[in-house]
């Protein structure tokens, strides 16, 4: 998998989605029409570190995270705990290696908010990220119609 595959995805897969690249990363949001300046969040790939987020060594060669935004009761089967929210600069305390590839991880700084992610997911895996990015979609639906336009 590459970053340009997984965006293409999301964007051939997923209606009502937009791209938006700021910030060192390329966000897909659910933005039907672009009422909103940007959109709700659905995913994002990231392919270097920021200021605030260098758990995941993205300076490495080729090595990018993609990042998805699911429900809370979600992350919480997945990891067992939602994690409390780092200091600044700080990444969650859960006990895992964030700079490992192709597994499901929880974000490193948001997990907090129920954000998984995966280094250089392979086929196999991205097959197992699909329903997450699916359900992440349907979140960022649900969120998006609350808003008021």
């Amino acid at each position: 998998m590459t970053p340009d595959k997984i965006l293409e995805y999301c964007l051939k897969e997923l209606d009502g989605t937009v791209l938006v690249r700021s910030w060192g990363e390329s966000g897909i949001f659910y933005n039907p029409q672009n009422r909103l300046k940007r959109g709700v969040y659905i995913l994002t790939v990231k392919e270097k570190d920021g200021n605030h987020d260098k758990s995941s060594k993205l300076d490495r060669e080729n090595i990018y995270r993609v990042n998805v935004g699911v429900r809370k009761n979600t992350f919480a089967k997945m990891f067992g705990v939602i994690p409390q929210r780092p200091p600044k600069d700080s990444v969650v305390e859960m006990g895992y290696g964030f700079s490992e590839t192709d597994r499901i991880l929880p974000h490193p700084v948001y997990a907090w908010m129920g954000w998984i992610c995966s280094l250089n997911p392979t086929e196999k895996t991205f097959e197992k990220l699909m329903p997450l990015i699916n359900e992440a979609y349907e979140f960022a639906k649900e969120k998006y119609e609350k808003k008021k336009l």
